[in-house]
């Protein structure tokens, strides 16, 4: 389709597709009914020799792509962290993929390095970040959008790494690289995002959980305790992955006493801060961050809960050479030139080489949205996440897990494990909805959350009064509603 008429008419179907799925997305099941390899039976196993006409891959679009969709923007969808998008953030990303751009250097695309400099800033400056954080700071701080915050923990880790393995060869004759890196150890808690552990193994170095208190929280003496413990064992402690929402239980680190140790020991503190990090951008839950200028490096992710797609992860660096220094210079073909010597040169800040134009996005969602109306839309999810915590917590059979502070809510019948399954394995068959699981203590939980931006109290209602009536069902051994779904597509649909 090279037509420029032929692609107005076919940008325009597909916008109303859009708009339409969105208005009637409730009129869908949230989860599919398919079964691994469903897609090989629906269309060619080679690629089509000439182009097929826009009405059949347009019909398709519901044929075949839609059969096999979990429905994450449904107002029943509660399994995991919010993962967003708005039409703001679809303009955005229509009008950056028509640019067709990879930006490599302030020269290759001026405006796509140079805005996301200041979008940046803009989001450090309404979640209130200290101002080393920013571009504009007297220092060597500032912000750069990564894929995921997988990156950014691994990004930071590695610029930690680097630092201190430099420090341990000066302090002992130049020592090798490959043994200066086994002497090095990071902390994190039981909480810490999976990822992390991936991290440590891809730059070689070990890692540690530190105990956490009754809520989950990594706490200051305990941090210390570990970091004598190691060092009596000849061990380099140097680096902190902390957390300010933690993924199975939305935990909040004491960021305070972390903070504290890192600064007198000498350690770097990363923070984690991708899902409720957006929730800063509320003056009333900035006590959440406390101490957060202890930082050397932070993560949040606006596409988990500010209204912009997947793929648009933050990272802040206090000391952005740090970074800088750690990595390859890039080859002669991409050295910077005497004129964008003065801006960052964001292929030195991450792994890739070229990068999308994702700040467009984010501006266009700044622009359209405003911070009054972002401030808005987290405001309304937590008080429906408060909504269904209080019938949750009438409801003498169940009990809550955690101090549920954001959108997510965890609960679980009172009894075994057994039950809890069964209850989750009952709810996951309608397909009217999908609630995440997970475990603490041996002790399997439910995990509610206001994913959808246009979930209602009408739809936490509706939830509710579904799970009440599947516990019913589980705890009097009830029969189960009939499922068109067999027990080869259960799997399938557990995410």
């Amino acid at each position: 389709m090279e037509n420029a008429e032929d692609f107005e008419a076919a940008a325009v179907e597909l916008a109303k597709y859009i708009v339409d799925y969105f208005h009637n997305i409730r009129s869908r099941k949230v989860l599919p009914v398919c079964a691994p390899g469903f897609l090989r039976i629906m269309i060619t196993d080679k690629a089509p020799e000439y182009a097929h006409p826009w009405k059949d891959v347009f019909d398709d679009i519901e044929r075949v792509i839609m059969s096999g969709i979990c429905h994450w923007q449904h107002p029943r969808f509660a399994s995991f962290f919010p993962s967003r998008t708005s039409y703001a953030a679809i303009l955005g990303g229509m009008f950056s993929n028509a640019l067709a751009t990879d930006v490599i250097s302030w020269k290759s695309f001026p405006v796509a390095t140079e805005l996301e400099v200041i979008v940046l800033d803009w989001l450090a400056k309404a979640l209130k970040l200290p101002k080393f954080f920013l571009s504009t700071s007297e220092g060597d701080g500032g912000g750069v959008i990564q894929n995921s915050s997988t990156e950014c923990m691994l990004l930071s880790l590695f610029a930690a790494r680097t630092a201190s393995i430099k420090k341990i060869k000066t302090e002992n004759n130049e020592m090798e690289d490959a043994i200066a890196v086994t002497k090095l150890i990071a902390y994190k808690s039981e909480e810490t995002h999976a990822s992390f552990a991936k991290a440590c193994k891809i730059v070689l170095v070990k890692c540690r959980n530190i105990k956490m208190d009754d809520k989950r929280s990594m706490r200051g003496d305990n941090l210390k305790k570990a970091i004598e413990e190691d060092r009596a064992k000849g061990r380099v402690p140097f680096y902190v992955c902390s957390t300010l929402g933690t993924t199975s239980l939305c935990a909040f680190d004491n960021i305070n006493e972390l903070g504290a140790v890192c600064k007198d020991e000498g350690l770097w503190l990363h923070i984690d801060a991708a899902y409720a990090g957006n929730a800063f951008i509320c003056p009333e839950y900035r006590y959440l961050m406390n101490g957060v200028e202890y930082a050397d490096s932070i993560c949040v992710s606006p596409h988990k809960w500010l209204q912009v797609p997947t793929g648009c992860s933050v990272l802040w660096l206090k000391n952005s050479n740090k970074l800088v220094n750690s990595l390859p210079e890039p080859g002669e073909y991409l050295q910077c030139t005497e004129e964008d010597s003065e801006m960052p040169n964001f292929t030195k800040w991450q792994i890739p080489c070229g990068r999308p134009f994702i700040s467009l996005k984010l501006w266009f969602v700044f622009r359209l949205f405003g911070i009054r109306e972002l401030q808005k839309i987290i405001r309304k999810d937590i008080k429906l996440a408060q909504i269904f915590r209080d019938l949750i917590e009438k409801d003498g059979r169940f009990e809550l897990i955690g101090e549920n502070l954001m959108s997510l809510v965890c609960f679980r019948l009172k009894g075994n494990n057994e039950i809890n399954e069964e209850l989750i394995q009952s709810l996951t068959l309608t397909r009217e909805i999908h609630i995440g699981c997970s475990k603490i203590d041996d002790n399997v939980f439910l995990r509610f959350v206001v994913h959808a931006y246009q979930a209602t109290s009408e739809d936490i209602q509706y939830s509710y009064k579904l799970i009440k009536k599947l516990a019913d069902q589980v705890l009097f051994s009830k029969p189960h509603p009939r499922s068109e779904i067999s027990s080869k597509c259960f799997k399938c649909i557990i995410i």
